[in-house]
């Protein structure tokens, strides 16, 4: 039979509880004046790339125009390693208040989880969404002085000589190394994959002419595709890129081909929702700002813009998407 306890008892147990209602109504009313006050210092967006890539060339971009909504400095950090699980795992156990934020991307939160037999996060449960910023295309390039000047000239190269040329990636199960993989897939073709930590040092390979081919982000070869410093052969999108017009796409040789990237930020799971509420307020304002448009428009970077829930909801639609390719492809990584 339940019984109340002694009167005394009784008196002492509604105290402590007064005490610790008390306790639980100042932590509230303080969570929220702290995240008024947010950002009280610098705030680090961890990059999982090395510099020079599509994605350092978009956070950086976005992270100085967040910079003066802030107002604090938005400070950035290039975290690379593992196809960007190394900096990934970094916010995801950073502390959530906002001050350490992720540029995640469709390798992070996307293909990283389907290739890596062990990784140091979860792809949803690690993290709190704040904004989709931007899709990117990907492009097929090659040095100049390869002899192929067409998607389908390369294609006829390739079926010629299996195996003698090879391809850089910015590493190992990266989008860009999956563009190469469906390539070779649905050509029937056959080329060395060479990968490097990043696609800025395998860019520059490929401007050196050490490797002659690449699929890279085209934010990151756009000026080099103008310069003349590398020939664009295809973009990965389904259509052709707005800004280059004049660059196929290589579905047009391929049916059925394509490929891209995104660029999103992410804080580590358990931040405040009212912290998050200003970071995905800044960044949706930066991407407003008509220069950041025009910029990133140079490289056809997609604008989007979205609320937290939708990057979530993003997020879960990728991982579905992406572990059949996956899969399909037979990569893997330890």
């Amino acid at each position: 039979m339940f019984r109340l306890p002694p009167r005394a008892a009784l008196g002492a147990t509604f105290r402590a509880l007064l005490a610790a209602a008390g306790a639980a109504t100042f932590a509230l009313a303080a969570g929220p004046a702290g995240a008024q006050g947010f950002p009280e210092r610098p705030v680090t967006l961890v990059i999982p790339f090395p510099a020079g890539g599509s994605t350092d060339l978009v956070g950086r971009l976005v992270a100085e125009r967040m910079s003066a909504e802030l107002g604090q400095p938005v400070v950035v950090e290039n975290k690379g390693g593992a196809g960007g699980n190394l900096g990934a795992a970094q916010v995801a156990k950073a502390n959530p208040d906002g001050y350490t934020i992720l540029m995640g991307t469709v390798a992070t939160h996307a293909l990283n989880p389907a290739l890596y037999k062990k990784i140091p996060y979860d792809a949803e449960k690690s993290f709190a969404p704040i904004s989709l910023l931007v899709v990117v295309p990907n492009v097929l390039v090659v040095n100049p002085d390869f002899p192929a000047k067409t998607v389908p000239e390369l294609v006829e190269l390739l079926k010629k000589n299996p195996d003698k040329y090879s391809y850089a990636s910015s590493g190992n199960g990266t989008p860009l190394h999956l563009s190469g993989e469906l390539f070779k897939s649905l050509a029937g073709v056959q080329m060395q994959h060479i990968p490097y930590q990043g696609a800025g040092p395998a860019l520059n390979d490929v401007l050196a002419n050490q490797v002659p081919i690449m699929f890279d982000n085209l934010p990151s070869s756009a000026g080099h595709i103008k310069s003349g410093k590398l020939r664009a052969l295809g973009v990965t999108t389904a259509k052709r890129a707005p800004s280059f017009p004049d660059i196929p796409a290589i579905a047009e040789t391929i049916p059925g081909y394509e490929t891209y990237t995104w660029n999103a930020l992410f804080a580590p799971a358990g931040t405040p929702p009212e912290v998050v509420a200003k970071l995905n307020a800044a960044a949706n304002k930066s991407l407003a700002d008509p220069k950041v448009q025009a910029r990133l428009a140079d490289f056809s970077a997609t604008v989007v813009g979205s609320t937290p829930e939708e990057l979530g909801a993003h997020v879960k639609a990728e991982l579905a998407k992406w572990a059949p390719i996956v899969k399909a492809s037979g990569a893997q990584v330890d």
